[in-house]
C-alpha cells in the first residue's frame, strides 16, 4: 500500500521536475541569426550627451584619463591603481602640451586638522613628481593640500570616507597665482 508521505514525495518531485523543464532554454542553430535591434541599446552605442567631446578638451580629459587619484588611510603612497590613473594623464597632457594641471590634496583620515593639510599636501606631492619624473614639465604643474575642506561626501563609515582620501586633476590654460585660494 501506498503511504501518503511517499504519495506527497511522489507529488513534489513530480512538481520540481515540470518547473525544472519550464525553465530549460530553446537552442540555436549555428545558422539561427538574431533579428538586427532597431531601437539602440546595444553596449557599442555612443553614449549619450558626449557625442561632441572635442578631442583635447577637459571633458576629454576627464572621460579618457580620469582626474581622481584615491590613498589608503593616512598614505601618500601611490599604488598601482593610481600609477595607472596618472600613466593615463601623463599621456593626455603630453598629448596636449597647451594644459597646465593644478593638483589639489584632500584628506579625510584620523588626525587633526594640521595633520590633514600635511597629509593632503604630501598626496599632491607624490601625484606631482610621480608627473615629473615620467617627463611632464615641472613648470606646467602646481600642488596644493586642502585638508578636511571640500569633502566629497561628509560621512563616518570607512567605504565612504576612501572617496574624500585624494587628489583632483585639474587643468588649467595658465598657471594660477600663488595663494589664489583655489
Amino acid at each position: 500500500m501506498i503511504s501518503i508521505s511517499n504519495l506527497a514525495r511522489a507529488g513534489v518531485f513530480a512538481g520540481l521536475l515540470a518547473f525544472a523543464a519550464s525553465c530549460s532554454t530553446t537552442s540555436m542553430s549555428p545558422g539561427d541569426v538574431l533579428p538586427p535591434q532597431t531601437s539602440g541599446g546595444a553596449t557599442d552605442d555612443p553614449a549619450t550627451g558626449f557625442e561632441n567631446v572635442k578631442a583635447g578638451s577637459e571633458e576629454e580629459f576627464i572621460l579618457s584619463a580620469g582626474r581622481r587619484i584615491y590613498f589608503t588611510e593616512s598614505s601618500a603612497a601611490l599604488d598601482d591603481t593610481a600609477k595607472a590613473t596618472i600613466n593615463n594623464q601623463i599621456a593626455f597632457l603630453n598629448k596636449y602640451p597647451r594644459w597646465f594641471a593644478k593638483l589639489q590634496g584632500f584628506a579625510d583620515d584620523p588626525g587633526g586638522d594640521a595633520k590633514m593639510v600635511k597629509l593632503s599636501q604630501q598626496r599632491a606631492d607624490a601625484v606631482m613628481n610621480y608627473m615629473i619624473a615620467n617627463g611632464i614639465a615641472p613648470g606646467r604643474l602646481w600642488a596644493k593640500g586642502y585638508g578636511k575642506e571640500r569633502v566629497v561626501r561628509a560621512c563616518t563609515e570607512r567605504a565612504c570616507k576612501v572617496q574624500n582620501r585624494r587628489v583632483i586633476t585639474n587643468l588649467r590654460e595658465s598657471r594660477d597665482e600663488p595663494d589664489d585660494g583655489q
